[in-house]
């Protein structure tokens, strides 16, 4: 969805994905931050069911760089379920985290999620 405060707000739901599905979704997700000129998204995964190694790698081989080109960075609130956040570490819910071309923060609030976002450029 696109929020009115300029960013991409993806709710993942529960259960399996395909590969390709997730693969067409998250190309128009990158052409959607594109074409609003936004470099932020608020991703719940509260429900989501983890990503699969080949998923992880794709987004962070392909959707992390060349979809993204058009920003050099890409900010992420990624919010969890509690029983997600209870099994990290408190420190990797303090800073910003980098994978490619995403900065990303862990929350387990919505409203925390979105002042971030708010306050990243």
């Amino acid at each position: 969805m696109e929020h009115p405060e300029g960013y991409a707000h993806i709710i993942y739901e529960p259960g399996p994905r395909r590969l390709d599905y997730l693969q067409s979704f998250l190309t128009h997700t990158g052409k959607l931050l594109r074409l609003r000129g936004w470099n932020k998204l608020l991703g719940d995964q509260r429900l989501m069911t983890p990503f699969t190694a080949e998923e992880s790698e794709w987004i962070v081989d392909f959707w992390l760089t060349a979809e993204q080109r058009g920003s050099a960075r890409i900010y992420g609130a990624v919010l969890l379920s509690e029983e997600d956040i209870a099994l990290l570490p408190a420190s990797q819910l303090t800073v910003d985290a980098h994978v490619a071309a995403l900065t990303y923060r862990i929350f387990d609030s919505e409203v925390a999620a979105q002042q971030w976002l708010q306050q990243v450029s």
